[in-house]
């Protein structure tokens, strides 16, 4: 998933929404019904045309519809093609945190290219995100910083400052997160999504949802089968309702592993135009290299361009995992490596998720989600013996998956059991993954496959990093997932890619 990333903030396409009050109360007369939602032109530079905004109201708690009731920002771009539309297709984004209505925004316009005008594509941000009603737990700027929001433990395996930290963030949330922290839910999300279905007047609603966006789409396909439409299901991780989101951190130890050979190809020849990040002469030099690196840095940490922030083994670590989801990113971690390589050269310049503090509001509703969708184990003693086993097993993320975070500390049981994901409903899912995924690495992708059953077919496409269907890219794994989105047509029987 793309949990625990700097979630980016919305641009300012959806101003008029945040003018919204953040709770506000229901009528009476909406309890029974849900009002068609109200759309404006919202269109921003780089933007796609005909782009609307709108804001939904949704309880804060479900089991009291007339309370309290927070505002989800919207956005929509039209069906080109009245005659031939099928209905309305929600782009789901990953996290917990990430943003739809960025999600269209970036990728409205080529989705609605590749679907041919058949749809209604519409974002929302979750409860928390971007326009949305959001919430903040006052969590501290130092414990705000991915590589700190992470629990990477101590170059010695020692895991006592993640545990005060956990506890730090956890008692924060308690004091000043509230109500509106306590509803962060992925069950929240997916009564959400079926009020939003309702506003906008669909007897079904179709979704492409990549990461986390996937997970909840799968749970909405399991508690309101009647109500789904084509639904693909992009880097899916294990749905093991005893665990869920503890699960998808500790599967990224399996996924960086999966993962790093193609970094470690790129980095022994990189192409034209990059010779210059040659990291080493073989691939199999590689992992030594960069391990050897961050334990130095463990050691004696550099000054980055950053004032008052030195790059440590950890941070080095953190980009690592960061860079891995996209080929694209390589370039920079590799330069990332020479400059801290190089005692005598420049203070290695950062990149820009690891520079500055994740905002408080983006950092919360993370957390809140992964605490309050499923139990953790409540002792430290738990962690420290995990920990010691990861950093064994998996030196690349040093005991990172394994570690504590604030859950342990949670003061709130979750208000709702996971979902377990079964094989009851229509056939119409699709499922597409990376062989080499170092987020929801492809284990977990057939987790998710095998719970569903015959629901749905999977096609695998063998290349690495997170997030396999892009818009208009013409591979082989995207036209089938186009050719199911705008005919119906779905592999008799699972199918891999080799792009």
């Amino acid at each position: 998933m793309t949990t625990w990333t700097r979630t980016a903030l919305l641009t300012t396409l959806v101003v008029a929404v945040t003018t919204l009050p953040a709770v506000t109360f229901a009528p009476r007369a909406e309890a029974a019904g849900v009002p068609p939602l109200a759309w404006t032109p919202c269109e921003s530079p780089g933007g796609p045309t005909g782009q609307e905004c709108a804001g939904l109201p949704v309880p804060l708690d479900y089991r009291d519809p007339r309370g309290p009731r927070l505002t989800l920002a919207v956005t929509r771009l039209r069906s080109e093609g009245p005659e031939a539309r099928q209905g309305t297709l929600l782009a789901l984004p990953g996290g917990p945190g990430g943003s739809g209505v960025q999600r269209l925004t970036q990728r409205g316009a080529a989705l609605r290219a590749q679907t041919e005008g058949r749809y209604d594509i519409v974002g929302f941000d979750p409860r928390g995100v971007g326009a949305s009603t959001r919430a903040s737990c006052g969590i501290t700027e130092g414990d705000r910083y991915v590589f700190t929001l992470r629990s990477w433990p101590a170059p010695d395996g020692s895991i006592d400052e993640n545990a005060a930290r956990s506890r730090r963030v956890a008692e924060a949330c308690a004091r000043n997160g509230g109500a509106v922290v306590r509803s962060f839910s992925t069950a929240n999300q997916v009564r959400d999504m079926d009020r939003l279905r309702r506003a906008l007047g669909e007897e079904k609603i179709s979704a492409w949802a990549t990461s986390y966006g996937a997970y909840a789409g799968a749970v909405y396909a399991q508690k309101y089968p009647q109500h789904t439409g084509r639904l693909v299901l992009d880097s899916v991780g294990d749905p093991d309702p005893r665990r869920v989101e503890r699960q998808w951190l500790a599967n990224m130890a399996e996924g960086a592993e999966d993962r790093f050979p193609d970094f470690a190809a790129w980095a022994a020849d990189p192409p034209s135009g990059h010779r210059d990040l040659q990291l080493a002469e073989r691939p199999e030099e590689v992992e030594p290299l960069v391990l050897a690196l961050a334990a130095k840095l463990d050691r004696t940490p550099r000054q980055s361009h950053v004032p008052g922030l030195a790059l440590t083994g950890s941070m080095l670590r953190q980009a690592l995992q960061n860079a891995l989801y996209g080929d694209a990113l390589f370039p920079s971690f590799a330069a990332l490596v020479k400059a801290a390589a190089d005692p005598l050269g420049e203070p290695p310049v950062l990149p820009a998720e690891l520079s500055a503090p994740v905002p408080d509001a983006d950092a919360s509703v993370i957390i809140a989600v992964l605490c309050n969708d499923v139990n953790w184990p409540r002792t430290v003693g738990h962690y420290r013996r995990t920990v010691a086993e990861a950093r064994a097993a998996h030196p690349l993320t040093a005991g990172m998956t394994a570690n504590i975070v604030p859950c342990a500390f949670w003061k709130d049981a979750p208000a709702d059991e996971p979902t377990r994901i079964t094989p009851d409903g229509p056939s119409n899912i699709l499922v597409i993954q990376g062989l080499r995924d170092p987020a929801t690495p492809l284990s977990g992708a057939l987790r998710m496959r095998a719970a569903l059953g015959d629901r749905a077919r999977m096609v695998t496409v063998g290349r690495g990093g997170h997030g396999m269907y892009v818009p208009r890219r013409e591979g082989c794994g995207d036209r089938t997932v186009e050719a199911f989105l705008n005919h119906g047509q779905r592999p008799r029987h699972d199918v891999h890619c080799e792009d």
